[in-house]
């Protein structure tokens, strides 16, 4: 029977033999008034059992067991039973202790099994614990697979559907070709090193139809997945163009970072949207920084279809700029005004059309727009890491900022000293996550101090996300006007600036 205790009463009581619930109150109502205090691993016995207790804080641990069982191996199943708890609680206080009593209770059952203790270790009662499926995977694995070929058979279909409009509009109405204009999102950029001309063809909205179910009866058991596993489901379905919307109950640090829409869209809608790829040393130098940015058009007023985009570009850093090939390059050079070469034509309706692209590649640390310094010095009793951060390009607004630490498993949960913001500890994947709403000009600095046992190298690399509504690089759209008259014509902008990843190794 285990029981962490305090104020002389039971929190958490497991028995693993047969016994009465009278019997167990009477054996927890003793032990207070049996114990000797000041010492760290000790026992006590009466006539009849042996108390065998670690202190945790201001809590106890309590392995009772007959006399004539072996006590050192009450105490490593003792010890044992203590590594547990920490697994689960972020602090050992009560309150915790009862919140999460089942996952304890079921944690103490991997150990202990018909009052005999089991050959296990730490990492595999974590293991058995998180009821990992191999029927689940194969699971898994069949949807993702029927996915796929839903996915494929649905892009066949929109060909069809778009070659059959094709057809009908030859034999019938003639519109005007646009030239090779398509949708070019973020993603057509991002994971590119160069930019380069080709703009896709336009394709049609997907009918969205679900996957089939999978045929026959499924043995697969739904237990609970894997974080690491639901984010390689997760990653692949980004990387076959689908947009993968945060769940309301997933962390903030697991959640993809998306900005809202904004709430009044026009007829001319304008997105400024640009994300941050960065790889720093522990040590300070910076590795890689390279930023890619793109101006997406989206008319779906058809009066508004023969415009012209006015361009601020404030830039200092050594950009390079580059236009749609069906925008006239002089008129950009001269004038900053993104207009099509025949300015008879107009925009696509209804498809977002990738028009200025922009890229930014440096080692420069003057240009790291939120410099992370973490600093882990050995102690006695294990490491006391200081880490801060510094925003060194005041004019933006990082919102949402989430510095991801890792920290040793196994050991507990870290003693938090200073502390600017907020922190969770996640023990499932041994994280400390650091959270800060805003970072601006006036919140520009900030610190986390913190003490856990192990080694420097345990705490590298450090992760970092934010979102921000405003632009690094500076470019904004200020006026788009029609071609007829030069007559102002009303729009719509959203901005935003996104981490693809930022590290520091």
């Amino acid at each position: 029977m285990t029981s962490p205790c305090g104020a002389g009463k039971a929190i958490v009581s497991r028995q693993f033999v047969e016994m009465t619930r009278t019997r167990i109150e009477g054996l927890l109502a003793a032990f207070p008034k049996l114990m000797n205090t000041g010492k760290q691993h000790t026992f006590v016995e009466t006539d009849s059992v042996r108390y065998v207790y670690q202190p945790l804080e201001k809590l106890y641990m309590v392995l009772i067991t007959t006399k004539n069982s072996n006590i050192l191996e009450d105490l490593e199943t003792l010890r044992l039973f203590s590594r547990v708890i920490p697994e689960y609680c972020r602090v050992l206080e009560e309150s915790e202790i009862s919140e999460h009593c089942f996952d304890l209770i079921f944690a103490f059952d991997e150990i202990v099994a018909l009052g005999y203790r089991e050959n296990v270790n730490l990492a595999q009662i974590r293991t058995f614990t998180e009821m990992d499926s191999h029927e689940e995977k194969v699971f898994r694995a069949v949807r993702e697979t029927q996915e796929r070929e839903a996915k494929a058979e649905m892009r066949r279909k929109a060909k069809e559907l778009q070659q059959a409009r094709r057809d009908a509009e030859r034999s019938g109405k003639k519109v005007p070709a646009f030239g090779g204009f398509g949708n070019s999102g973020m993603t057509s950029i991002s994971s590119g090193s160069i930019i380069t001309d080709t703009i896709m063809e336009p394709e049609k909205p997907k009918m969205v139809a679900p996957p089939p179910r999978p045929s026959g009866p499924s043995k697969a058991l739904k237990l609970g997945a894997r974080g690491k596993e639901v984010d390689n489901f997760v990653d692949k379905l980004k990387s076959e163009g689908e947009t993968i919307m945060p769940s309301a109950g997933k962390r903030g640090s697991d959640a993809s970072k998306i900005l809202p829409p904004p709430a009044n869209v026009e007829g001319v809608h304008l997105r400024v949207e640009e994300k941050i790829s960065l790889t720093c040393g522990r040590d300070g130098g910076l590795q890689n920084m390279e930023v890619l940015g793109m101006i997406t058009l989206r008319v779906s007023d058809d009066k508004s279809g023969r415009i012209r985009l006015m361009i601020i570009n404030n830039d200092n850093k050594g950009l390079q700029l580059q236009t749609h090939p069906n925008v006239d390059k002089k008129l950009f050079t001269a004038e900053s005004v993104i207009g099509l070469k025949n300015p008879e034509k107009s925009f696509p309706l209804n498809n977002d059309v990738g028009v200025l692209k922009w890229r930014l590649q440096t080692t420069d640390e003057a240009l790291i727009p939120l410099t992370i310094n973490c600093w882990p010095s050995e102690s006695g009793t294990g490491c006391d890491v200081n880490i801060e951060y510094e925003l060194q390009e005041e004019n933006l607004e990082l919102n949402d900022v989430v510095i991801t630490i890792p920290v040793p498993s196994g050991v507990g949960a870290p003693v938090i000293g200073d502390l600017d913001g907020e922190y969770k500890h996640d023990s499932r994947r041994n994280l400390l996550e650091w959270c800060l709403p805003v970072i601006d000009s006036n919140n520009k600095s900030g610190s986390l101090e913190f003490s856990i046992a192990g080694q420097p190298n345990d705490f590298f690399p450090v992760n970092v996300s934010f979102v921000s509504k405003r632009s690094y690089c500076d470019i904004q759209v200020a006026k788009v006007t029609h071609v007829d008259g030069d007559n102002s014509a009303r729009f719509s902008s959203e901005t935003s600036f996104v981490v693809d990843k930022y590290e520091i190794l």
